[in-house]
């Protein structure tokens, strides 16, 4: 299956980087990822998907089910939001939004979580159980889009589909070398705010 999932991957990748590209240049703020959300949704019907859309108002959710998909569910995650930045860098697909930038990763995140699903739907009768996709909305402002997607039941069994028994996020990380993943369990790179 590796060498099955590194062709799908090496296939998919000029796509990808279209995709990250076209994020990239079309930045939206936390809870205001109305045109992301959509733009998301279409790629996944476009890969034969069905995406549930609105979790939170600009959260999308979609289900890729395995051999047995009521066995297992295990959740991936891909934050969505930009920054309140302006942009310095001068390349073709730059922030088209004064002041709003893809600033942390989260433009390649979405584009990579994208390539998973076409990854795991192609690959679909090669696995057990279900993988549920979470592109989440509202990383960068408090409450957080993680906890609206959480009350929008998420987290809950639906239907024929288990409750997550672990969900993995990612986060770019320039310091480690390209095709090296660092990974741990718990929480990582997670910002702590003080409460008053």
């Amino acid at each position: 299956m590796q060498s099955q999932i590194q062709k799908l991957a090496q296939d998919a990748l000029p796509n990808i980087v279209g995709i990250r590209r076209h994020l990239h240049s079309h930045p939206e703020l936390s809870f205001e990822e109305f045109e992301t959300a959509k733009y998301i949704a279409q790629q996944l019907r476009d890969m034969g998907l069905t995406p549930h859309e609105g979790v939170a108002t600009t959260g999308t959710v979609v289900y890729i089910e395995g051999k047995n998909p009521s066995s297992k569910t295990v959740a991936l995650r891909a934050d969505i939001d930009a920054l309140p930045i302006v942009e310095a860098n001068d390349v073709p697909y730059k922030s088209q939004k004064e002041g709003v930038m893809h600033a942390c990763g989260h433009d390649a995140h979405t584009a990579s979580l994208l390539g998973v699903a076409h990854i795991l739907h192609n690959l679909r009768d090669q696995f057990e159980g279900t993988v549920k996709l979470l592109f989440q909305p509202g990383e960068e402002k408090i409450p957080g889009g993680a906890s609206l997607m959480i009350k929008d039941g998420v987290l809950k069994p639906q239907g024929i589909y288990q409750a997550p028994k672990s969900i993995i996020g990612q986060h770019v990380m320039p310091h480690l070398p390209a095709g090296k993943v660092g990974f741990r369990e718990g929480m990582y790179m997670a910002r702590c705010p003080k409460w008053r």
